[in-house]
């Protein structure tokens, strides 16, 4: 028992593939995808701090580094899998919290295990720096796709995951992080002069326009 195997596991991080089992042009680990989402999250949340939004930075940070440990044990599920059905995703949570949970009892001291249990939890909820999570994950989400698209990845699950993730963003779009998003760096995201940008920013205009009409629109 020991913090050392704790440190251990984090380079195991670096070795779990997104999206595993799809022929991709770039691969992205779990490692760097967390890396990636804390420095998304801190960006959104600059924002929403420059509108005079409190921030409780010390969660923020938090909530986006530990947001995808749990996967050293599970590997990592595909969105378009994890969100089929809302008991699979809550069926998929609880295996987490399990092995989380067994693996604090197994190798943590005692006096860290509370602190970290708290940690580890699901980060997502509907606090600002909860939102702000959601958001910094989805966003980068939405790059990797972007990135094999515009490579010419014919896989069309990246398309999915594309208009998945842009939906889910789309769903805060009261927030003052994700206007920017959209009026400022959705906007330089299409514009960009490659041979296969039509495709994302016919995708991109569909699912504005579908979130437009959407009767939740407001909610």
């Amino acid at each position: 028992m020991g913090i050392h195997i704790y440190f251990k596991s984090l380079s195991n991080l670096e070795g779990i593939i997104r999206c595993p089992g799809k022929f991709k042009y770039q691969e992205h680990s779990v490692a760097s995808h967390s890396f990636k989402v804390t420095k998304i999250a801190q960006f959104l949340a600059t924002v929403e701090e420059m509108h005079g939004t409190t921030i409780n930075w010390k969660v923020v940070y938090e909530k986006a580094i530990n947001h995808d440990y749990s996967e050293l044990f599970t590997g990592d599920i595909m969105t378009p899998v994890k969100y089929a059905l809302p008991e699979l995703k809550e069926l998929f949570s609880q295996v987490e919290e399990s092995m989380i949970k067994d693996f604090l009892d197994r190798e943590f001291p005692k006096e860290f295990q509370k602190v970290y249990e708290e940690r580890f939890r699901e980060g997502k909820d509907d606090t600002i720096e909860g939102k702000i999570l959601a958001i910094a994950d989805k966003i980068d989400l939405l790059y990797e796709s972007f990135g094999e698209i515009i490579k010419g990845n014919p896989e069309p699950l990246f398309i999915q995951i594309y208009q998945e993730a842009l939906e889910t963003i789309l769903q805060y779009k009261e927030m003052n992080c994700v206007q920017y998003f959209i009026d400022n760096i959705l906007k330089e995201l299409i514009e960009e002069e490659t041979a296969l940008c039509s495709t994302v920013q016919k995708v991109t205009k569909e699912t504005i326009d579908k979130v437009k009409k959407s009767p939740f629109e407001g909610q």
